[in-house]
């Protein structure tokens, strides 16, 4: 056993294989110790997803934190210096896959909560969990589900913390206060197959493609705001022809993406895009898939709170950024919550020998307890309009 509470939880959650959408008996453990502390646990499936939202306390505010317990897979084990789920701790560093993202922030809430309650037993408010094995995956029948859940018998998030590794060098250095929106289309544009030496006889979707893609790259969409860079227009995928030299392709297709911000809805650039198209001679068709509207959380007592706690714990004044991919704050903060993310150094997520530092775990532990200190001991009022979106 380690020496520290927080470490032996986190070991024994990355011992759990919980490769998307598996939850590999995460959840149940941290119910266990939930339980012990007077939480009233409700497991909440949906398809092969296993979901748990966890309460103590009847009265508001409510301050929720949430994560996942689902990672993504460990890639090629022959790259990996240590099994990826047995984890290992060398030189200060727990080695293993799901130790950064995010095993160590959960382990870091419920021990955090732990002391918390032992200290405070009577704190104002309530205290809950929401958490999920469909955040690295589909995440349709995750936080998403929870939330919708929550929503028809009026249940309230007031303060969401969300455990994702938002630090860039040092743990605290960032604190995302929001997320830019994204938007992808699925495109086909169609034409007719033809020979190569005969141009007049076909109909070559990718030169019926080219001058809108020019126009779709050409548009600044917005120059961004206070909160949020400007929105980007990136092309991900193209295919078209049969690999012969000779034979002009009768249809294309392509991927491409918005990442957004507060300046625009997705029906609005779907709206702009489709003119585009339409306005070319093009015959084409174009489905469209929101992952996430744009979500922000403005300066208040929650910003303020996690602040203090960052420079309290960790002795330095954090970056408010909205950068970064999406995360399930897109599925909370549309309920009315505001919603930060505070979690361990991301260099690692993702990768081969993903790890994280023993030290900032410790940290990242204090700094979760320091937030129910300052949120839930001074009778502290939610500024009330929850977060934009």
């Amino acid at each position: 056993m380690h020496k520290e509470p927080v470490i032996d939880l986190l070991i024994d959650l990355v011992r759990r294989p919980s490769v998307t959408p598996e939850d590999a008996g995460c959840q149940a453990l941290l119910a266990s110790r939930l339980e012990a502390l007077g939480f009233e646990c409700e497991s909440m499936p949906f398809g092969d997803v296993t979901n748990l939202w966890a309460r103590r306390g009847k009265d508001g505010p409510v301050l929720c934190f949430a994560g996942h317990t689902d990672v993504v897979p460990p890639g090629p084990l022959e790259e990996w210096n240590t099994d990826p789920f047995e984890p290992v701790i060398e030189g200060g560093i727990m080695y293993g896959r799901g130790s950064a993202d995010m095993k160590s922030g959960l382990a870091a809430m419920v021990v955090a909560v732990e002391r918390f309650l032992a200290e405070h037993p009577d704190h104002d408010g309530s205290i809950a969990f929401l958490i999920t094995s469909d955040e690295e995956g589909r995440a349709r029948d995750g936080t998403l589900k929870v939330v919708e859940t929550l929503s028809g018998r009026d249940e309230r998030i007031d303060w969401c913390v969300l455990g994702e590794p938002s630090s860039h060098e040092k743990l605290g250095d960032v604190v995302r206060v929001g997320r830019r929106g994204s938007l992808s289309g699925i495109l086909k544009v169609m034409g007719i197959q033809g020979h190569v030496a005969y141009p007049q006889l076909a109909d070559n979707p990718i030169r019926r493609f080219a001058p809108v893609l020019d126009e779709l790259h050409q548009i600044q969409w917005d120059d961004g705001n206070d909160y949020f860079p400007p929105t980007s227009f990136q092309v991900v995928d193209i295919q078209a022809g049969l690999g012969f030299p000779n034979v002009t392709p009768g249809e294309l297709s392509a991927r491409f993406n918005f990442r957004y911000s507060t300046n625009w809805d997705y029906l609005g650039l779907q709206s702009e895009v489709e003119a585009i198209f339409d306005r070319a001679d093009i015959d084409y068709e174009l489905r469209w898939h929101l992952s996430g509207e744009p979500f922000l959380t403005e300066p208040g007592v929650l910003i303020d709170a996690v602040v203090e706690a960052v420079s309290n714990v960790g002795g330095i004044q954090p970056e408010l950024s909205t950068g970064g991919g999406t995360s399930d704050g897109r599925f909370i903060s549309p309920a009315g919550a505001d919603v930060v993310e505070l979690g361990p150094v991301n260099a690692s997520i993702h990768k081969v020998n993903e790890h994280v530092s023993i030290e900032e775990v410790i940290d990242l532990t204090a700094m979760y307890q320091r937030v129910m200190e300052n949120l839930l001991l001074a009778q502290v009022v939610p500024d009330g309009g929850g977060a934009q979106s």
